[in-house]
């Protein structure tokens, strides 16, 4: 499913389960050490899933930890990004030479909660999503939308070590499959030059939305 949304630069692992037996690394074993049993598998399931996309690109297998934003901390010379929901875990991981940042998330594919879309989006996220609703009723637009705000998020935050709130990126989502992210504050950049915009991809199948943002050189 991954490999549909991104380049050709990038390896990509995916589960859709926790049955694969996994031998963690005991720095990573002690983050959930003290989490109920269905974390814990995630977190080791997805995280098999970043050592095959590495070792994909020839990088030896290492720890995987989480960083102060619980964001992956790649090896030198990587970028990636890892998601999980119930029913899939993913990894992608690229040479750092190859794109400046990567991002990715999973959600399964029904509505969000009633409350949620108002805190998400903007006036005009709605407004399109009512019309993508009315033209292609069989996708759940507003989950996807919140898909690509995380997507999104996961490029911004390890080049900027800034938040970005919901209502500071507005999600342009297409039928073909792709999206566009307008930045709606400043921070991110690419040797020097201000980046106002995030392509994506989005793709549904087997009962699960993804969404993948690239930010290129």
């Amino acid at each position: 499913m991954l490999a549909e949304i991104l380049p050709a630069s990038v390896a990509c692992a995916e589960r859709f389960d926790d049955l694969e037996p996994v031998t963690p690394y005991p720095e990573e074993e002690a983050v959930v050490a003290r989490a109920a049993a269905g974390r814990r598998d995630s977190f080791h399931t997805v995280r098999l899933c970043a050592r095959l996309a590495m070792a994909e690109l020839g990088t030896p297998a290492a720890p995987i930890l989480p960083g102060p934003k619980g964001e992956p901390l790649w090896p030198d010379g990587l970028v990636g990004s890892m998601t999980h929901c119930a029913g899939y875990r993913g990894a992608v991981a690229a040479p750092a030479t190859a794109l400046t940042g990567l991002g990715i998330d999973a959600e399964p594919h029904r509505p969000l909660r009633p409350g949620v879309l108002e805190y998400v989006t903007l006036p005009a996220e709605r407004e399109r999503l009512a019309h993508l609703a009315r033209t292609h009723p069989s996708i759940h637009w507003d989950r996807l939308l919140f898909s690509a705000k995380e997507s999104v998020y996961k490029v911004w935050y390890p080049l900027t070590r800034k938040w970005l709130d919901f209502d500071e990126a507005d999600i342009t989502l297409h039928p073909d499959g792709h999206f566009t992210a307008r930045l709606l504050i400043p921070g991110l950049e690419v040797a020097g030059r201000p980046v106002p915009t995030l392509p994506g991809r989005w793709h549904v199948a087997n009962d699960i939305g993804l969404t993948a943002a690239v930010l290129d050189h």
